[in-house]
């Protein structure tokens, strides 16, 4: 579980409450129109503008920003390096007997086993690298679009609202009922979109950058071992994905 999702998350919400039951009670926020129109606006907005599998599949994809972030990078580079130094020892075959958590790293090492041309596990590893990188990238449209519409659907309730209190102006009982639509939907809508769709959206970013080097680093790896690459050079190699200042401590 990523701790700053959750804490961000249920910090958010308790702040809200908490400004809430202060001065009143979580009824005079409660709406089903106003809830009705935003969420239900945002959704038919978000449809409108990608295929209903697409929409549904960036729920799933979502779920990665609740999950610990992707192995470290630099654990990965010294795995790949101490790979490197028993290939030189033992030949390819000795992978076969080596145990490796990282999945994209086990299919590498595994078709490098099989006998297969280095080319061809360089176009298969990409490929999966670029599928799984689309995917985080669509579920990343599909929230910034959420929040978009979130807020837009918002207005749209605040001035439905406004208009049927103007319309009844004569009715001071419906006056209330009508001036609590048009603001609850402004807030339902500016609640959807900065403290659930873009958040997401940006966490999503965060971890599509970290899968985008962490499976760069695999395929850099896996085409070094098969070239029979120096263990040293290997690790100079891998290193230059790094951030000046991480190589700099590595180095330390």
């Amino acid at each position: 579980m990523d701790l700053a999702t959750l804490v961000g998350l249920v910090g958010g919400i308790a702040i809200i409450l908490a400004a809430i039951l202060t001065k009143g009670s979580l009824v005079m926020f409660a709406d089903p129109g106003s809830l009705f129109i935003v969420a239900g606006g945002t959704l038919a907005a978000t449809l409108i503008r990608f295929p209903l599998k697409t929409v549904f599949g960036a729920f799933k994809v979502a779920l990665i920003t609740f999950k610990s972030r992707n192995e470290s990078p630099l654990a990965l580079i010294n795995q790949a390096v101490e790979l490197a130094k028993i290939v030189r020892k033992d030949g390819l075959l000795a992978l076969e007997n080596q145990s490796v958590d990282n999945k994209f790293l086990a299919k590498g090492l595994r078709l490098c086993v099989d006998g297969l041309e280095p080319d061809f596990v360089n176009k298969v590893l990409t490929q999966e690298m670029e599928h799984t990188l689309e995917r985080h990238e669509s579920g990343q449209k599909i929230f910034k679009a959420i929040g978009d519409a979130a807020p837009a659907m918002g207005m749209i309730g605040t001035l439905i609202g406004l208009v049927m209190m103007l319309s009844n102006m004569n009715d001071p009982k419906s006056i209330g009922p009508s001036m609590a639509v048009a603001l609850l939907t402004t807030l339902y809508g500016a609640l959807i979109a900065n403290l659930g769709a873009l958040p997401i959206a940006d966490k999503l970013e965060v971890r599509t950058n970290e899968e985008h080097l962490n499976k760069s680093l695999v395929i850099e790896s896996i085409a070094a071992i098969q070239e029979g690459r120096n263990p040293r050079v290997m690790e100079e190699l891998l290193m230059s994905y790094m951030p000046g200042t991480v190589q700099e401590q590595a180095g330390s």
